[in-house]
C-alpha cells in the first residue's frame, strides 16, 4: 500500500525537477537588433508620418542610451504604424 502511495510523490518531484530546468531562451533582445530595426524603418518605402517618425526617433534614443527592450518596442510600434499610415488605416 504505502509503494502506491509513494509512486505518485516520486512521480511529482520528477516532474516539479523538469520544470525547474528551463530551456535555453532564444532572445533578439540586443542592440545589433535596435540597430536592424532602425535601418529597416529609415529603408521603409513608405513615407513616415509624425507618429511612426516620433516613434523610430524615441526607439532610436532609448536603445542608444542603453534601455534595449524598450527600444526595440518602440521601434517595433513605428515599423507597425508606417506599414498603417502606407494601407491607410
Amino acid at each position: 500500500m504505502l509503494r502506491i502511495l509513494a509512486l505518485p510523490v516520486v512521480l511529482f518531484a520528477l516532474c516539479s525537477a523538469r520544470a525547474d530546468e528551463a530551456a535555453p531562451r532564444i532572445s533578439t533582445e540586443n542592440a545589433e537588433y535596435c540597430e536592424s530595426l532602425a535601418a529597416r524603418l529609415a529603408a521603409s518605402p513608405a513615407p513616415m508620418g509624425d507618429i511612426s517618425r516620433g516613434l523610430g526617433e524615441e526607439g532610436r534614443r532609448l536603445c542608444a542610451s542603453g534601455h534595449v527592450r524598450t527600444g526595440i518596442a518602440k521601434l517595433r510600434r513605428a515599423l507597425r504604424a508606417t506599414r498603417a499610415e502606407a494601407r491607410g488605416d
